[in-house]
């Protein structure tokens, strides 16, 4: 009878103490350790944002949705192409090619989920996990297929505008939540054949990925860091949820009920067999968390940003929060981010005490971001991440691939167009309907 009691006894205070660390879990705990972003690296978000919520709007001249700043910073002159759900016929979610002369960019977005369309719904779930390698990891299927599909189409136009341009302007592509996965990886596509887009090298190249979806391995998120910034408000909840995506929008409509299951289901699942296991996707690149709650707090506080290229603790746990779902929304993220944006410039600016010129301190930004990639890189190889590559390998690696786009540029001037049609023929094949279908044999990039 007393082992009885005292086994019962042990299981309450266990069972209490897991309760009080899942039910204390605040989003603020996930990046507590990181870093404070810059003004200068945070700038273009807020303004990615606004040009993502562009696509939501059917005409910019007289738009419905009112930005953080009032009114849409953009030209809609600029918009050189916009393309519906109809126009996508399905393949992929809407999206408008738009170029900033003021910022020198070419911007791709594309909008996150709609949950009228059912065609976006089957982007998610085509894909199982575990089910396709591509560049040395494993990569979500549905939102690859949707990423060569959108380049297929739009690759002539991106290469003439950036060419028309000098090739001066940095090719960026940007997307929210759905929008976020294909946009990631469009941005892994470009810099693994960049003849798709007229050899646009691998430094001009970004990617925003806005509430982002966990669309490729480990090894790949941490890999492409250096292009792809991923940016996550507070509690979000599809940068934490490794349920595949197919799963969680088969159960939208008892979303909470899934999401406590998955809490409580990850809690026992020990680190080292969730970083071993390749499977398993993750959020891509750098991630800037917008931080503005705090624990036991009411209210919403000045929004601060943390930045790091984390590996192990990469968003694991599921937060238990009434604002999971508000903080996935694009037009939150956009005001606070300009917000967060405002308080990053005054912070910057009460500083009287100046220690080195502007261009000097930007400069040393630029190498911490870059020791900071290197570091993730080395650390990924020290876990046993599978697949994973050092920093010398990741060099060599990019010095091939510029050897290689140089002399494809120089010994085929005239084949752009075959460059891309090769590249298609390699990981997709002509079904009977004339549909890309992707060939099971794609073999992983090393």
């Amino acid at each position: 009878m007393s082992v009885a009691c005292g086994l019962e006894c042990v299981f309450c205070v266990g069972f209490s103490r897991w309760a009080w660390k899942r039910c204390t879990h605040v989003g603020s705990d996930d990046s507590a350790t990181w870093t404070a972003a810059t003004p200068e690296e945070f700038e273009p978000i807020p303004r990615i944002c606004r040009v993502i919520l562009a696509v939501y709007e059917p005409d910019l001249k007289n738009p419905k949705i009112s930005p953080s700043t009032g009114k849409f910073d953009l030209n809609p002159d600029w918009v050189i192409k916009r393309v519906t759900h109809e126009k996508t016929q399905g393949r992929s979610p809407p999206y408008i090619i738009y170029v900033d002369h003021n910022h020198r960019e070419i911007v791709l977005a594309i909008r996150g989920l709609n949950l009228a369309k059912e065609s976006d719904y089957k982007i998610l779930l085509d894909n199982k996990l575990g089910q396709k390698m591509f560049g040395g990891g494993f990569v979500h299927q549905g939102l690859l297929k949707s990423a060569a599909w959108v380049l297929n189409q739009e690759s002539e136009t991106l290469r003439s505008v950036w060419e028309e341009n000098g090739k001066e302007y940095d090719m960026v592509f940007a997307g929210h939540s759905l929008g976020s996965g294909v946009a990631a990886l469009m941005a892994i596509l470009v810099i693994t054949t960049p003849a798709m887009i007229g050899h646009v090298p691998r430094s001009k190249i970004r990617c925003f990925a806005v509430a982002p979806a966990r669309c490729m391995s480990l090894n790949l998120a941490v890999k492409y860091a250096d292009v792809i910034f991923s940016v996550i408000l507070q509690d979000d909840f599809l940068p934490r949820t490794a349920t595949p995506l197919e799963d969680i929008f088969k159960s939208v409509f008892c979303l909470p009920c899934l999401l406590f299951l998955v809490c409580l289901r990850d809690t026992f699942i020990p680190e080292g067999r969730k970083l071993r296991d390749p499977r398993r996707l993750y959020a891509p690149g750098r991630i800037y968390h917008i931080v503005e709650r705090k624990f036991c707090r009411c209210g919403r506080f000045p929004p601060e940003v943390r930045t790091a290229i984390p590996v192990d603790g990469r968003f694991e746990h599921i937060v238990l929060s009434s604002n999971a779902t508000s903080d996935h929304a694009i037009l939150w993220i956009e005001r606070e981010s300009e917000k967060a944006l405002q308080q990053l410039r005054e912070k910057s600016s009460e500083e009287t005490v100046v220690t080195m010129a502007p261009k000097e301190k930007r400069m040393e930004r630029f190498n911490t971001l870059e020791k900071e990639h290197k570091d993730a890189l080395e650390r990924a190889v020290s876990l046993n991440i599978p697949h994973a590559v050092s920093a010398a390998e990741e060099e060599e690696e990019e010095e091939q691939e510029q050897e290689q786009c140089n002399n494809q540029e120089a010994s085929e001037p005239m084949s752009k167009k075959k460059n891309w049609d090769e590249v298609v023929e390699k990981l997709f094949h002509k079904s009977n309907s004339g549909e890309f279908v992707l060939n099971e044999n794609v073999a992983p990039k090393r």
